[in-house]
């Protein structure tokens, strides 16, 4: 998620929590011109993520710079490559990149044909996996973007079953997804408003066979999320949705003292810390005041003051 998992968030996560099998790094936009960005390469960089399983994400319509990030990527010792076709901003979709780009289903055919027909990747040196919404106006687009991506030899196809126009709003359309199992010859990976224990029970409960899932803002609601996925998996009990609150608080001050070390001023760490509280929140019911002392804190000690009422 741009702007929230970064390395430092990513590894700490990594340190203090278990159950992801691994990561995937905020999309990198190469181009023609500007190529990787600082920023973008700190973020991927291997002594940035040791012992964090990375997968990096490119999001471009342009087969030769996707194949040009993916040799710099492969260069850095990375073996799989993700492509970003989910993102719904604006910005993003004017440019027919990320969900914009279903809307041109022959130009991503091309694109597809293009990438796996170049020997550095048609020769294996990196696999390719795909993350995917449903369409971009509607999910008639659906059965034409299957048609494509049963072309191709990805590693792994993740569904968001959303189109571009809903954003995050109405409901991840499951049958869409169960239409996408049956027919993918890629293995599927669920992606989609898994934010607690009853919804990851309610989609195993439909989904028996599914091998995976991707998790973004209920992982970052809840960081502990993913290993109670599996301690559920491994005693077939129904366990709260609730968390080890002391670890949280660990999770919490240890990023807080991380963004403190490593970004200019107090102003840059409070918008850090504020975005996440935006997903974190939800896990303190009933914290509305202390919620609304955290938005208007202006400086780290009433932040600190506010937080730690909110722990209390």
């Amino acid at each position: 998620m741009e702007g929230i998992t970064t390395y430092i968030y990513r590894n700490l996560h990594r340190r203090l929590y278990s159950g992801v099998e691994k990561y995937f790094a905020p999309f990198i936009s190469p181009g023609p011109d500007q190529g990787l960005s600082v920023k973008e390469v700190r973020d991927v960089l291997p002594e940035n993520n040791e012992g964090t399983p990375l997968i990096p994400q490119l999001m471009t319509n342009r087969s030769g710079d996707f194949i040009e990030a993916c040799r710099v990527m492969s260069g850095m010792g990375y073996r799989e490559i993700n492509l970003n076709l989910g993102c719904p901003s604006g910005t993003v979709v004017s440019k027919r990149k990320g969900s914009g780009f279903l809307a041109y289903p022959e130009e991503l055919d091309r694109f597809f044909d293009e990438v796996f027909s170049d020997s550095f990747i048609g020769n294996g040196e990196v696999e390719i996996s795909v993350k995917t919404r449903t369409g971009k106006e509607s999910h008639e687009e659906w059965p034409r973007l299957m048609e494509i991506y049963n072309r191709y030899p990805f590693k792994e196809l993740i569904i968001h079953p959303r189109v571009r126009n809903d954003y995050y709003k109405n409901t991840p359309n499951l049958d869409v997804f169960e239409e996408a199992v049956k027919n993918s010859v890629n293995p599927v990976v669920f992606n989609g408003d898994l934010f607690r224990i009853p919804e990851f029970l309610r989609f195993a409960e439909r989904f028996p066979g599914a091998e995976a899932v991707m998790i973004g803002r209920g992982l970052i609601r809840n960081p502990e999320l993913a290993e109670r996925i599996l301690s559920l998996s491994r005693t077939e009990k129904a366990e709260a949705d609730g968390f080890d609150l002391a670890r949280f608080r660990e999770f919490h001050d240890l990023l807080l003292s991380e963004y403190r070390e490593r970004m200019s001023g107090e102003i840059p760490v409070l918008y850090k810390m504020k975005e996440l509280w935006f997903y974190m929140m939800s896990m303190f019911p009933d914290s509305g005041k202390i919620e609304k002392k955290i938005k208007k804190s202006k400086r780290l000690a009433e932040y600190r003051a506010a937080v730690d009422e909110l722990f209390q």
